[in-house]
């Protein structure tokens, strides 16, 4: 397959998400497209692991189901979302408070519908959170950025996400007990040093949706992108060690020549390939997969830490939110810790798990323990998140590193780079919208 595959009108390195959502764009255009992957399965950092039955994620990256581009991109519509409850449980000096459930507000029109809606909100009891009232606020402000266009947001002042925060007016105890922790979870960054028009749009996805996983593991996504391409697209295990306009060579293959280029790796080996490109800073991320004989939880919740008194950033039962990932009768319970891990990981995440869950965990079993060091490109202010995909009619690049470091900003950024590269063919491209399954009740 690899001799009959020696050319083609453009040739992908990379089959994570944004090379195959790009393979798919081509492929739909009629262009011939090669995609080549030095791993031996596709993802890139999409990847499960299966262990005695439960499928583990090797990075705890949270979906959306408001991510346009997982009904946008080809290849996806047989994709089942399996959604978390909605909003977020946060987790504060030993009590509860769901936060970011905003139907009630989503439902109503206008700012004055938004207003009513927010003292009814405000009826609720004081939490340790804050005030009611701060609680109906929060939800005011999310509908509002719901109904925000994203080229608005993109052209608000850029601050670190921290200082936006408080320069928007929310309590402290707001912005420390809900926002800091939510937005940690969204972008792997507990200091909270993203671009705020990053932020902004991360919780613009959050307030129109609900926060999910894909069915069976997050592996699901890019195998499902892989195995809709016409046979003999993707080819693994095949390292690829320098690029031109016209041609790449391979560590194994000998070389393939093509009509253009397109890098879909991550950013190190991309300029790697490409001496002068930017590799940015990244934020690591651990995750943790425990067993126990009985779930802590039965609902499907994301729950967060507000308190920061241990390593856990957030957590869940994953075998409620997705049974597919556990045999029958065996509990998962997922967490992520964000930042540089403790040597003594297991044992202070377990204490901490005790505490956020309410029940003992000396019987749970480590079923895996996934770090990596550059899990999450960084994105702090001054932040492009279209940044050039073109870099010279021939040569394009493509990946989280070039839009928001999220799964949305990956897809999205294959379908850009594609785009380029029809245009510089004479090709107008031409999208559209697809069905998406959802697991929601």
């Amino acid at each position: 397959m690899l001799s009959s595959a020696r050319h083609a009108d453009v040739v992908i390195v990379g089959a994570g998400v944004a090379g195959l959502s790009a393979a798919h764009q081509l492929t739909s255009a009629g262009v011939t497209v090669t995609v080549l992957e030095a791993a031996p399965g596709v993802g890139g950092r999409m990847a499960t692991e299966l262990v005695d039955g439960f499928r583990l994620d090797r990075i705890g990256q949270l979906l959306n189901t408001s991510y346009p581009e997982l009904r946008r991109t080809p290849g996806l519509a047989a994709l089942t979302l399996r959604p978390f409850s909605p909003g977020v449980l946060v987790h504060s000096e030993g009590r509860y408070l769901r936060a970011g459930d905003i139907r009630s507000v989503r439902g109503t029109r206008g700012a004055r519908g938004a207003l009513n809606a927010a003292r009814a909100l405000a009826g609720a009891p004081r939490t340790p959170l804050g005030e009611a009232f701060d609680q109906a606020r929060l939800a005011t402000a999310l509908a509002r950025l719901a109904a925000t266009p994203p080229r608005r947001l993109l052209a608000r002042p850029e601050l670190p996400a921290l200082d936006a925060l408080y320069a928007r007016g929310f309590p402290a105890r707001t912005v420390s007990g809900v926002l800091r922790p939510l937005l940690a979870a969204l972008l792997c960054d507990p200091e909270l040093s993203t671009s705020s028009r990053v932020a902004d749009l991360v919780l613009r996805g959050f307030a129109r949706g609900r926060l999910c996983v894909p069915e069976g593991g997050a592996a699901a996504l890019p195998e499902l992108l892989a195995a809709s391409l016409p046979p003999g697209t993707v080819h693994t295990g095949v390292r690829v060690t320098e690029a031109s306009i016209n041609s790449v060579s391979t560590e194994e293959h000998g070389r393939f020549s093509c009509r253009s280029v397109l890098l879909a790796t991550g950013a190190r080996t991309a300029a790697a390939l490409l001496p002068g490109l930017r590799v940015p800073s990244f934020r690591p991320v651990t995750v943790l997969h425990h067993t126990a004989p009985t779930a802590p939880s039965r609902e499907p919740a994301l729950l967060l830490d507000a308190d920061g008194v241990g390593p856990v950033a957030y957590t869940s039962v994953m075998s409620e939110v997705d049974p597919s990932r556990a045999p029958d009768g065996r509990a998962l319970i997922t967490s992520v810790v964000l930042g540089r891990p403790p040597a003594d990981l297991d044992r202070r995440a377990r204490a901490h798990l005790a505490a956020l869950y309410g029940t003992a965990t000396g019987d749970w079993e480590l079923l895996g323990l996934h770090h990596d060091p550059e899990a999450v490109p960084a994105m702090p202010p001054p932040h492009d998140p279209r940044r050039a995909v073109r870099l010279l009619a021939g040569l394009y690049v493509c990946g989280d590193h070039r839009d928001t470091a999220t799964v949305q900003g990956a897809l999205f950024s294959g379908r850009r780079a594609a785009r380029a590269v029809l245009r510089d063919f004479g090709i107008q491209p031409g999208y559209g919208a697809l069905p998406l399954a959802s697991a929601a009740a």
